[in-house]
C-alpha cells in the first residue's frame, strides 16, 4: 500500500507538470477555469485586497474557484476545496455534520467548542463568520469562492493567522432569472435547490435561493437503528438590491441554515471490553447508546452600503448580524454503555460593523476602514463517566468585543513596479465565565436540562477578563517582469485573539483562571504569477516561509477520575514550503486544472504543562504539527465535444493528500496515511444553454480515510479511541435549467 501510494504521488506530481508545460504557443488561450472565476474579457477578477483587481495582480498566495468549475466536478460544499487547493485541509468537524475546520499551512484550529478562535476566517461577501457550527456551506447561488493563504491580518483581522475563505455571491440582475436542480443518487439522495430572482421595480431587484438537501445514511447505529452519516439540511437565502442612482448602491440579505441530521459519534478503532465490542468492519456503523437527537440552526441577517463620492472615492458600510444554537450528543466510547458520552449545547450571537473609504487613482489604489465586533459565545456539556458512576459538568461563556482600525494601499511606482504597504490595529476585550463540576452519576447534570444535582467537587468556578491588541503589518513589491508574468516578495503578521479554556479545570491545573495568550505568525512569500505559451496557461507559483510564535494548543488527557484540559502556548514553530496551481489548454478540446502543495512543520519548542511533575516541559521532541500533510495535488482534465446536439464535457480528477497526525502528538491507531480521491463527472449542457444534466463520481475507488478523531485511552474510558471518515463511493445525477 506504501508503494502504492508513493507512486500515486509521483503520477500526480509528474501529471501537473506535464499539465503545466505540455501546452504548446499554438494553442488557444485558456478559457474554461478563468472565465469561471469572474472572468471579464481576458482578466480575472477577484476581491482578495477588499476591491476588484485582476487576480494576476494581487502579490498573495491564492485560488479562485468558480462557479462552473465547483459545479463541473461535482462540489457539494466548500470541503471541496480541500481537493482543488494546495496545503489546504477544509473539513467537516470530528462529531459533527456541519461544522467547519480549516487550516492553511499548518495553521488552524480543530477544536469548535465555544470560545476558541478559528485560525482561517470565514467571510460571506465581506461578512466574517466568527463561530464554526453550520459553516460547511453548501454550493449555491455562489459566483466564486477565494482562497487566500498565509496571514490577512491587515485587511481581514485578527483570526486570519493562516488564511481566509472568502464564498462570494453575484449582484442580481435587472433581468429576471429563474434556475434550479435535482440531485438524486446514491444511499438514497435526494436534493432540490431552487434560485430565482427580477427587478419589481426601476433600481430595485430582489431574489432568493431555497435548498433542501436529504440522504440516508453510509452507515447505521446498530443500537438505536438510526441512520448513521446521514443528511438532512434546509437553507435559505434571501436578497434586496437597490440602486436609486448611478452613485449609490444597497443590500439586504438573510440566511438561514437548519441541519437536522442525526449525530456522528465515530467509529472505534479498538475492541470494547464490554460484551459484543469487536471492532465493527464497517467504518460508518456504531454502537453509540446515548441516542440520536442533533439540531443547528445558525441565521443572519446584513446590510451592504455603498455611496460613490466621486470619480477617486467611494465609501461602503457592512452591517451584519448573526446567532446559532446547536443541541448535539456524542457517544465518545460508540458502545450501548454510557462510558464516555457528551450531551451538549452551544450558542452564540454576533454583530459587526464595518466601514470602508476605496480609492482608486491613476497611480494609486487603496482601501480605508475601522472595523468593530461584539460577540457572545456559551454553552454546556456534561462528561457522563459511567464506569465510576460520576459526570462531570461543563459550561461557560466568553464575551467579546474588538475593535480594528486597517489600511492598505498600492502604489504603482512604474509601468512594471508596484509597491504594497498595509497595517492593521487589533484592539480585543474578552470576559471568560467558566464552571466546572463533579456530579454523582452518570447522567445529564442541570447544565444540560437534567435534574437538579448539587455537585460533589467543585473544579473551577470564575470569570475573569483580558485584552489584547497587535499590529499586524503587510509590505508588498510586485513587478511585471514581462507584459504575461509578474513576479513579487511579500511580508506580513497574522494575528489570533488569546482566551479562556471552556473546559479548563481549575483544581488540576490552577493557571487556567489566567487565560491563555494571543499567538503571531511572520510570514515571508515570493512568487510569480502569470500567463505563459501565448496564453495557454495561466499559473501562480510561490515559495513561503513563516516564523509563527505562541501557537495555542488544546490538550485533554485523563487525569485520575476526570479529564484535564488545557490550553497551552507552545512556544514556536516554522512553515516553509512551495505552491504552484493552474489551468491549461492542451488542445481544442482538452483543459487541464492542477494544483501542487508542498510543506514542511515543524515544532522549535512544545512547552507542555506535566501533570505528573506540575510544572512545564519542553516536548518539541516528540510533537508534530497537526493537518499539515508534506504533500497535496490536484489534477482534473476536461474534455469537450459536441454530442446529442449540445455540448459534453467529461472531467476525470485525482486529489492526493500525504500522511498527517490528527494531533500534535501522533498516535498510528488513529493518524491518516496518504491517500488518493478518484472522481469522474459527466456533464452535458444543451444547445441553448437552459438545460444541464450531470453525472458525479466522487471517490471512485471507495478509499476510507479519516478526517478527524479522539484518543481517550485507558480503562476508565474503555480504550475510547474514535476515527471519523470521509464520504464512501457515490454517484449523483443532477437535472438542472436556467432561464
Amino acid at each position: 500500500m506504501r508503494t502504492h501510494n508513493r507512486n500515486l504521488k509521483l503520477a500526480l506530481m509528474a501529471g501537473a507538470a506535464a499539465a503545466a508545460f505540455a501546452a504548446s504557443p499554438a494553442a488557444f488561450a485558456q478559457e474554461g477555469e478563468a472565465a469561471t472565476a469572474g472572468r471579464s474579457g481576458d482578466i480575472v477578477t477577484v476581491t482578495a485586497r477588499r476591491r476588484e483587481e485582476s487576480l494576476q495582480d494581487v502579490p498573495m498566495s491564492m485560488s479562485a474557484l468558480g462557479e462552473d468549475r465547483l459545479d463541473m466536478t461535482g462540489a457539494a460544499d466548500i470541503t471541496a476545496l480541500q481537493q482543488q487547493t494546495p496545503n489546504a485541509t477544509v473539513q467537516i468537524a470530528r462529531g459533527s455534520n456541519s461544522t467547519l475546520i480549516s487550516f492553511i499551512r499548518g495553521v488552524g484550529q480543530q477544536d469548535p467548542l465555544w470560545g476558541f478562535e478559528p485560525g482561517v476566517g470565514l467571510y460571506v461577501d465581506d461578512v466574517y463568520i466568527a463561530r464554526p457550527q453550520a459553516a460547511v456551506l453548501d454550493i449555491f447561488d455562489v459566483q466564486r469562492i477565494e482562497v487566500l493563504r498565509g496571514p490577512q491580518g491587515t485587511l481581514y483581522g485578527r483570526n486570519t493567522i493562516g488564511g481566509a475563505i472568502k464564498y462570494v455571491t453575484r449582484r442580481l440582475s435587472d433581468d429576471p432569472s429563474l434556475s434550479g436542480r435535482v440531485n438524486l443518487g446514491s444511499y438514497n439522495q435526494r436534493e432540490l435547490i431552487l434560485t430565482g430572482s427580477g427587478a419589481i421595480a426601476d433600481g430595485l431587484r430582489v431574489g432568493g435561493s431555497v435548498a433542501r438537501y436529504l440522504r440516508d445514511g453510509y452507515g447505521t447505529n446498530l443500537t438505536t437503528g438510526a441512520d448513521h452519516y446521514d443528511r438532512n439540511v434546509t437553507a435559505y437565502r434571501a436578497s434586496v438590491e437597490y440602486e436609486p442612482s448611478a452613485d449609490w448602491f444597497f443590500r439586504a440579505a438573510y440566511d438561514r441554515i437548519e441541519d437536522n441530521s442525526n449525530p456522528r459519534h465515530g467509529h472505534r478503532l479498538l475492541p470494547s471490553a464490554f460484551p459484543g465490542g469487536a471492532v465493527l468492519s464497517n467504518v460508518y456503523d456504531t454502537r453509540a447508546g446515548i441516542g440520536d437527537d442533533n439540531r443547528v440552526t445558525t441565521e443572519g441577517w446584513s446590510l451592504t452600503a455603498e455611496y460613490r463620492i466621486s470619480d477617486a472615492f467611494t465609501f461602503k458600510s457592512i452591517t451584519a448580524r448573526r446567532r446559532g444554537h446547536t443541541d448535539t450528543v456524542i457517544d465518545f466510547d460508540n458502545m450501548p454503555q454510557p462510558t464516555l458520552d457528551i450531551p451538549a449545547f452551544y450558542s452564540d450571537r454576533q454583530f459587526t460593523q464595518e466601514f470602508q473609504l476605496l480609492y482608486e487613482g491613476d497611480r494609486a489604489q487603496g482601501v480605508f476602514g475601522v472595523y468593530y465586533l461584539d460577540g457572545t459565545a456559551a454553552g454546556a456539556f456534561d462528561t457522563v463517566l459511567g464506569v465510576l458512576g460520576l459526570t462531570i459538568g461543563t459550561g461557560g461563556v466568553v464575551e467579546t468585543e474588538s475593535f480594528a482600525a486597517f489600511g492598505d494601499v498600492n502604489f504603482d511606482l512604474s509601468d512594471r513596479l508596484s509597491l504594497s504597504v498595509g497595517a492593521r490595529w487589533t484592539r480585543d476585550e474578552k470576559t471568560g465565565t467558566v464552571f466546572r463540576a463533579t456530579y454523582l452519576g452518570a447522567g445529564r447534570t442541570p447544565l444540560t436540562g437534567g435534574p437538579n444535582a448539587v455537585p460533589i467537587v467543585l473544579n473551577t468556578d470564575y470569570t475573569n477578563s483580558r485584552s489584547f491588541s497587535e499590529f499586524t503589518p503587510r509590505i508588498s513589491l510586485s513587478y511585471r517582469l514581462t507584459d504575461d508574468v509578474t513576479g513579487y516578495v511579500s511580508y506580513s503578521r497574522g494575528f489570533k485573539s488569546g482566551g479562556f479554556d471552556m473546559r479548563g479545570d481549575a483544581s488540576v491545573t490552577p493557571d487556567t483562571v489566567n487565560g491563555y495568550n494571543p499567538e503571531t505568525v511572520s510570514a515571508y512569500e515570493a512568487g510569480l504569477r502569470g500567463d505563459a505559451f501565448g496564453g495557454a496557461m495561466t499559473f501562480g507559483l510561490g515559495a513561503f516561509y513563516a516564523d509563527y510564535q505562541d501557537r495555542q494548543v488544546t490538550t485533554q488527557v485523563p487525569a485520575g477520575a476526570t479529564i484535564a484540559s488545557f490550553v497551552d502556548n507552545v512556544a514556536s514553530s516554522t512553515m516553509y514550503g512551495v505552491e504552484f496551481e493552474g489551468s491549461a489548454r492542451l488542445g481544442s478540446n482538452l483543459t487541464a486544472n492542477f494544483a501542487v502543495g508542498w510543506l514542511q512543520a515543524d515544532f522549535e519548542e512544545f512547552i507542555r504543562y506535566d501533570l505528573a511533575t506540575a510544572s512545564y516541559i519542553d516536548v518539541s521532541d516528540i510533537a508534530v504539527v497537526q493537518n499539515a500533510p508534506e504533500w497535496t495535488s490536484y489534477l482534473g482534465l476536461t474534455w469537450t465535444a459536441e454530442a446529442f446536439g449540445g455540448q459534453l464535457a467529461v472531467t476525470p480528477s485525482v486529489s492526493y493528500r500525504g500522511a498527517f497526525s490528527m494531533f500534535e502528538f501522533p498516535d498510528p491507531t488513529l493518524d491518516q496515511g496518504s491517500y488518493a480521491i478518484v472522481d469522474l463527472s459527466v456533464v452535458w449542457d444543451s444547445p441553448d444553454g437552459h438545460w444541464r444534466v450531470g453525472l458525479y463520481g466522487r471517490n471512485l475507488t471507495d478509499e476510507r480515510y479519516r478526517v478527524g478523531g479522539y484518543n481517550f485511552t485507558g480503562a476508565l474510558f474503555d480504550n475510547s479511541i474514535i476515527g471519523f471518515y470521509g464520504p464512501p463511493r457515490t454517484a449523483t445525477l443532477s437535472i438542472g435549467f436556467r432561464y
